[in-house]
C-alpha cells in the first residue's frame, strides 16, 4: 500500500499512502490516535468500523491505533503480575502519549504510520 518508506525505529516507520486523502480523512486520522490516549481501543475500532470500506488511509491508522492499544494492554498485564513491573506502571503511558501525538503529526502530514514495536494482531 506505501509507496515509498522512511525509517526511524526508536519513533516508527512512516510511508506515503498511494492516493492523496481528503480533509476529512487526515481529520479522522488524527482523531483516532488523539481519541486513543483517553479511550483505549474503541475509537479505532469505531472509526475503523464505519471507514473501512470508505477510506484506506484512515483504516490504516485506525488499525495501527488498535494495534498499538492492544500492545500496551499486553504490557501493562506483565508489568501488573509482576512485583517490580507495578513500580514501572507509569512508563507504558508516556510512551503511549508520546507515541500517539507522533502519530496525530504524521497523520496530519498525510503520512501512513507504523507504531515501533508494536504487535500486529489486526490485520
Amino acid at each position: 500500500m506505501a509507496a515509498e518508506t522512511s525509517t526511524n525505529d526508536l519513533l516508527g516507520q512512516e510511508s506515503n499512502p498511494t492516493y492523496m486523502p481528503n480533509g476529512d480523512e487526515r481529520t479522522l486520522a488524527i482523531l483516532v490516535h488523539v481519541l486513543s490516549i483517553f479511550f483505549w481501543i474503541i475509537p479505532g475500532l469505531i472509526i475503523y468500523l464505519l471507514k473501512k470500506d470508505e477510506s484506506p488511509f484512515v483504516a490504516e491508522h485506525a488499525k495501527e491505533a488498535m494495534n498499538f492499544q492492544l500492545t500496551l494492554t499486553l504490557l501493562y498485564i506483565v508489568l501488573a503480575i509482576s512485583i517490580i513491573g507495578i513500580i514501572f506502571l507509569w512508563v507504558p503511558y508516556v510512551i503511549q502519549l508520546v507515541l500517539c501525538i507522533v502519530a496525530a503529526i504524521k497523520a496530519s502530514d498525510l503520512k501512513l504510520y507504523k507504531y515501533p514495536m508494536t504487535l500486529r494482531l489486526i490485520k
